[in-house]
């Protein structure tokens, strides 16, 4: 893979499968295979193990943000569109056209849902948080059973959180 470590854990809504370089996470995608090819290793990178690691915790209920380095390859509205998911807080969901807004472009709300189905680092960037204007899941290339799962995972854990720690 060319400078690059990839590494599988099984989550509670299926195989995740995160690529990285000494340095970074450059990809966090669910899978749709059964069973795990690449668990951790003792040779992987230190940022693939952390990287587990804070999943593991988001899943498990102990996690509310990322802290592991990421690098995205996209073009300057993806990654402006990235960003602005970065934003939506914890537990909470905007429109499309909100995105769109945020970043300074009302009219691109088709745009925005293109740059969100690109997004690589599913769940760091949760682009699962971001839903219609009518209020309805749409589109999520984790299939939108995850995105159901991830959501109501989120409002789970977050009603459970003291404020305190939800920042």
């Amino acid at each position: 893979m060319n400078g690059l470590h990839r590494a599988e854990f099984q989550s509670p809504i299926g195989v995740v499968e995160i690529i990285g370089t000494e340095q970074a996470i450059v990809s966090i995608l669910f899978s749709e295979k059964e069973e795990m090819d690449y668990p951790i290793s003792p040779d992987s990178p230190q940022v693939i193990v952390d990287c587990q690691r804070q999943l593991e915790e988001y899943f498990n209920g102990q996690r509310l943000e990322f802290t592991i380095p990421c690098q995205s390859t996209g073009t300057e509205f993806q990654q402006q569109v990235w960003s602005a998911l970065t934003e939506v807080p914890y537990a909470e969901t905007v429109s499309y056209g909100a995105i769109a807004k945020a970043i300074g472009s009302d009219k691109a709300v088709r745009a925005v849902g293109n740059a969100n189905s690109k997004n690589k680092l599913t769940i760091v960037v949760p682009c699962h948080r971001i839903i219609g204007s009518n209020g309805k899941l749409t589109g999520y290339a984790g299939t939108l059973t995850r995105k159901e799962w991830l959501l109501r995972h989120e409002k789970e854990v977050g009603k459970n959180t003291p404020p305190a720690n939800k920042t």
